[in-house]
């Protein structure tokens, strides 16, 4: 007999996933009040948070399956950038889950290495093959301040330089120092950090330039907001850092296993010397690593004669549940055409978009760009300005037409049908979007206060309503 064969992602979401129900909010507004009762910002991520939603049309979740997700009210919808982009495979996508449930049950934490440890280290340096070593950990931040803590001890220099273009890099202090939430960050850190502007090399020599011998570390995404790098882009980039001494830093966060499952580096053909991942690695459970050349990642090791950095000494960043997810993740890529076949629906997504923006009349102020793979849409106003008020109104009717997505990131389990539901929900979004724009506001169609940046300086003062004792269970 042959090998069994695992069922793709899409053929298991086809075959569980629910349709979608979309009637009433009221559940998930109170359980929404009660989470900013009891946690800052009422999630635990600031792009979870519920001003990224229109006003009582945020959906607090119960489950998922496929690419569809219930809400506490028992509404369904198709999502999009399912678990801010690290849920390529679906929700609940059966061989990931098992090979999680049986690593836990084995033993989760030890006080030596496990197996799993060194299968997933040769698993991760045979797909990447720009990389000579590895630690894994469990966020993507502890990967990126890492990696400049390298960066700073190989040099002896303390300046990094980011891409600015770029929205994020870390909740460490040299990078969140750089944004509008710079609110308990010594001011002597943020003159460390200084910033270059994307596909724009020009930029980025000036930075190096004027501060020559000091910059430690070029930070920087191989692709950025809907943006492919421009011709010789990222190999100036390498070349820049070569010639200045300092460490170039690829951040494949969003890139790794959704450019590739060998990250952006090898659809670009750049290396750098050190890259951090995250996201994709575990389906959604927690797994990030940092991976790069070994003269560099060894100074966090015992082969060194130099003054050793303490590099990513974690209690948990090799519990064996994320490990095992990665491992079952990385068969599931091996198995299937993973990237292709998010490619091929993204593309098919983004036609769709296209054609029922231009059918309203409104295909210059809802726009659909980036990779096929990770897509994200634009919203203007009546200027073709773009307008968070506008975006508001947008996601307000995707909702009610039962779907949940800050952009169009597809995963591998979008069917054909979230595909078609998805188009049809854009294209009744779009009849009440030309109406605003032929209104020159989205008042009167528009429930409630527009969405907001994420990270911001100031927050608009909330009052919240009598819901009862905080400790009240929400049950879906």
């Amino acid at each position: 007999m042959g090998a069994t064969r695992t069922a793709s992602p899409q053929e298991i979401s086809g075959r569980l996933t629910p349709a979608p129900r979309h009637t009433t909010w009221t559940g998930s507004a109170a359980a929404q009040e009660r989470l900013h009762r009891l946690v800052p910002g009422g999630a635990h991520t600031y792009a979870r948070g519920s001003d990224q939603y229109p006003e009582g049309v945020a959906p607090v979740l119960v489950r998922g399956v496929g690419a569809r997700v219930q809400d506490v009210d028992g509404n369904w919808y198709v999502e999009y950038g399912m678990g801010l982009r690290s849920v390529t495979l679906g929700h609940g996508y059966r061989p990931v889950v098992d090979a999680v449930t049986r690593a836990a049950a084995d033993g989760v934490s030890f006080s030596r290495p496990s197996v799993r440890e060194l299968e997933a280290a040769e698993r991760f340096l045979e797909t990447v093959p720009g990389a000579d070593m590895v630690k894994f950990a469990k966020n993507g931040s502890d990967a990126t301040t890492a990696a400049l803590r390298l960066a700073r001890a190989a040099t002896g220099r303390a300046m990094v330089a980011i891409c600015s273009s770029q929205p994020f890099f870390s909740v460490d202090d040299w990078f969140i120092s750089t944004t509008g939430m710079d609110a308990g960050i010594p001011g002597a850190g943020r003159d460390l950090t200084v910033g270059f502007a994307y596909n724009d090399l020009d930029s980025l020599r000036r930075v190096l330039e004027e501060h020559r011998g000091q910059v430690a570390a070029v930070f920087l995404e191989a692709a950025t907001g809907g943006a492919e790098p421009a011709p010789g882009f990222l190999e100036g980039v390498r070349g820049l850092a070569t010639e200045h001494g300092a460490v170039m830093v690829l951040d494949e966060m969003i890139t790794g296993m959704r450019w590739h499952a060998g990250g952006a580096q090898q659809v670009y053909g750049v290396i750098p010397d050190l890259s951090t991942w995250g996201k994709a690695l575990g389906n959604g459970f927690a797994v990030s690593a940092l991976a790069g050349k070994r003269d560099l990642m060894e100074l966090g090791g015992l082969d060194t004669a130099r003054p050793r950095v303490f590099l990513l000494s974690t209690t948990h960043g090799a519990e064996t549940t994320g490990l095992a997810a990665y491992l079952a993740v990385s068969d599931a890529y091996a198995e299937h055409d993973v990237v292709g076949i998010m490619e091929r629906q993204g593309e098919r997504l983004r036609r769709g978009v296209e054609e029922v923006a231009a059918a309203a009349g409104v295909a210059d102020h809802v726009t659909v760009g980036g990779r096929a793979s990770c897509l994200v849409f634009g919203t203007r106003d009546p200027q073709g300005e773009p307008s968070q008020a506008f975006r508001a109104l947008f996601l307000q009717e995707l909702l009610r037409h039962g779907v949940l997505g800050q952009s169009f990131v597809v995963s591998a389990a979008h069917t054909d049908d979230d595909v078609d539901l998805t188009v049809e929900a854009v294209a009744r979004a779009c009849v009440v979007y030309a109406k605003a724009l032929d209104n020159g506001t989205t008042d009167g169609f528009l429930r409630g206060r527009p969405v907001a940046p994420a990270l911001r300086t100031h927050a608009a003062p909330r009052r919240l309503p009598d819901l009862g004792a905080p400790t009240q269970e929400v049950k879906p």
